[in-house]
């Protein structure tokens, strides 16, 4: 739906977010000022006993200091209340008092088109509903007796009966005055190939209706009754109403519940779901006869932040459910992502519940299992890893599916994960200490010597050079607040060294580049003349300066030399626990010389450029260092996905 120019900024205008905000939350008398609409509270999106969660009411902006959630009221409203963009628009028109306009001739007639379609799907609902309690559909409600169902959960689920004929359907509307075209169109009928007239499109099957998340009828899906019907289960075509890939059976009553707080689990069918509801686990959808899709992936995000997928404990809902990790590692970021619940051997949810109880299905919900597992087992099930070859096959189609992650910082973590499972795999068995019991080995742990703990690497940890970085960082930002946009992700991943950096830091972030005064209000006038003082700062091109490109320059170079530092750090720490405390005095020579190449990335003095190469994480390291360090970490590194790749 188009909006009409300066509609949106009327209704922001006339909305209050305070007042918005206010319902889901108890403001902090202490901290907040309502006169200046300079509100604090508990964030709503995150558990929390301290209130760093942010309302500027002059400019109609939120920000969590703690989980850095931020928006005006529209996305306030579209995240705790799990509504589309339109649907927030609608709530806070009607609380403002304003008329939401009328759309355009065009989409005026779809949509009085659509509405009449979806008025006929309701007289479709109604006939199959009367049918299942004729004679006729006597075998149908003993089926669904027989799966549990009471006659008050077919009323709540409008559960029916399409009768054997060709056109029981067809005949009933259309001597109700429903035109032959709308029922075409609706889906509920088809042509006939042989110039006779249309027939029904769901003949002898129990009816299952399928409702949009405002609720209306947009198709069905048809459960057959005779075991020998090509189809088991049918839905209707796709049409104006029904798009099966950008549906969910459910979503209406599934996204009130989870925005309750109930789980959200997505199974496979229609009495997985009705299963899972009626077993008090309100929040289940399920796909329409398709895969999961994209669109379908993007809708449950929509609803819930991790939705769990609930599959079929036997080969085809394993399959399923790995393709449904190859399609979300893509599109998985930060705060979004999917858990899997994998049912017993040759169960799915239905059977679980009728066989254990209502509680046996909310702990297998419950302990369900992160993504990254998944991945795992689809790599290592089955499979042998008794050669160096298999080895590196394996480090080669995990690192494959790692890399299709968009978010670095979560393929780090990723690569975290896998290097530890990796670890716990191969880890065992170790020749380490000598021959045990039955000519086994047994691992031995050492502490580290007093000669590494003196080495270079130990002695290393200049933090003095980071907190001038992170000074030119910041200072550089307070000088040219339109650059803190481009560098937001950085600013919030930045490690700060003193409560001072730190304090300038937030208050970035809170303003999104706000102006000095803005800036002092938030953090303090101590922080920021402590934040100028050093010398080093006062003389940076970026500080000083008026290049806006020099300043941006200046900021990207801080912030990659500090990334490199700690990243070096990182991964030689990381080489540490890998040897598992086995240190000689050959291992603590080469990590000195890594020590060594750490610091040479901070170096960019007038030496010869041709003597440097680029190091982990884009350091700027000594060529001959760079080899050392390299030697090192091909041996031990493997969840960067930096060395030894295809």
């Amino acid at each position: 739906m188009s909006l009409p120019p300066g509609f949106l900024d009327e209704l922001k205008s006339r909305t209050s977010l305070s007042h918005v905000v206010g319902r889901k939350v108890i403001w902090d008398a202490r901290k907040s000022n309502q006169g200046k609409g300079d509100m604090w509270a508990p964030c709503p999106f995150h558990q929390e006993k301290t209130a760093s969660f942010h309302v500027d009411d002059r400019k109609g902006f939120y920000y969590c200091f703690g989980c850095h959630a931020k928006g005006d009221a529209l996305n306030f409203v579209q995240e705790t209340e799990n509504v589309s963009f339109i649907e927030a628009i609608e709530i806070l028109a009607r609380e403002a008092g304003m008329t939401m306009p009328a759309p355009d001739p065009k989409a005026r007639e779809k949509a009085d088109r659509n509405s009449i379609l979806a008025d006929v799907m309701e007289q479709a609902v109604q006939f199959y509903r009367l049918q299942l309690k004729t004679a006729a559909g006597a075998a149908a409600r003993e089926y669904l007796a027989g799966r549990g169902l009471s006659d008050s959960a077919l009323e709540r689920w409008e559960i029916g009966f399409a009768p054997a004929g060709w056109q029981a359907l067809w005949d009933h509307l259309t001597a109700k005055g429903v035109k032959d075209e709308l029922l075409l169109a609706a889906g509920l009928a088809k042509p006939s190939n042989q110039g006779k007239k249309p027939y029904d499109t769901f003949r002898n099957r129990i009816m299952y209706p399928i409702r949009d998340a405002r609720g209306r009828c947009i198709a069905f899906g048809g459960r057959a009754m005779d075991p020998t019907d090509n189809a088991k289960y049918l839905n209707s075509p796709e049409t104006d109403l029904f798009d099966k890939g950008r549906s969910l059976f459910n979503h209406g009553p599934a996204r009130e519940a989870a925005g309750k707080g109930e789980p959200l689990v997505v199974a496979e069918g229609y009495m997985d779901v009705i299963a899972l509801s009626e077993a008090g686990l309100t929040a289940s959808v399920a796909p329409l006869g398709t895969a999961v899709t994209e669109d379908q992936l993007r809708l449950l995000w929509r609803i819930s932040d991790e939705p769990v997928i609930a599959l079929d404990g036997d080969t085809a809902g394993l399959r399923a459910a790995m393709r449904v990790v190859d399609l979300a590692l893509p599109m998985i970021e930060a705060g979004k992502s999917l858990r899997f619940c994998l049912m017993p051997e040759g169960m799915d949810p239905d059977d679980l519940i009728r066989n254990d109880g209502p509680a046996a299905m909310r702990r297998l919900i419950d302990q369900a299992q992160p993504m990254v597992q998944l991945l795992w087992r689809r790599e290592t099930d089955g499979k042998n890893f008794d050669s160096p070859e298999r080895k590196a096959a394996l480090d080669r189609s995990l690192r494959e599916a790692i890399k299709k992650i968009g978010d670095p910082s979560l393929r780090r973590h990723y690569g975290d994960e896998i290097n530890q499972l990796r670890r716990s795999l191969f880890g065992q068995g170790r020749p380490s200490g000598g021959p045990g019991k039955k000519g086994s080995w047994k691992r031995m742990s050492y502490a580290p010597t007093a000669e590494t703990k003196a080495s270079a690497l130990a002695a290393s940890g200049t933090a003095f050079e980071d907190q001038l970085r992170e000074a030119v960082i910041l200072a550089t930002l307070v000088r040219h607040p339109s650059l803190v946009d481009a560098f937001t992700a950085d600013l919030e991943r930045l490690i700060t060294t003193t409560p001072e950096h730190s304090a300038v830091q937030l208050a970035l972030l809170h303003t999104g580049g706000g102006e000095e005064n803005e800036l002092e209000a938030l953090c303090g006038q101590a922080a920021l003349e402590k934040l100028f003082q050093p010398r080093h700062v006062q003389i940076s091109p970026g500080v000083v300066g008026n290049d806006i490109e020099v300043a941006e320059l200046s900021v990207a170079e801080a912030f990659a030399k500090i990334n490199a530092k700690r990243g070096i750090v990182h991964e030689i720490a990381e080489a540490v626990e890998d040897l598992d405390g086995l240190v000689d005095e050959g291992l603590t020579w080469r990590l000195g010389q890594a020590a060594e190449a750490m610091n040479a990335a901070g170096k960019t003095g007038g030496e010869d450029r041709a003597e440097f190469d680029v190091g982990p994480n884009g350091a700027r390291v000594k060529r001959d260092e760079k080899q050392k360090l390299d030697a090192l970490l091909d041996q031990i590194d493997f969840g960067k996905g930096r060395r030894n790749q295809p």
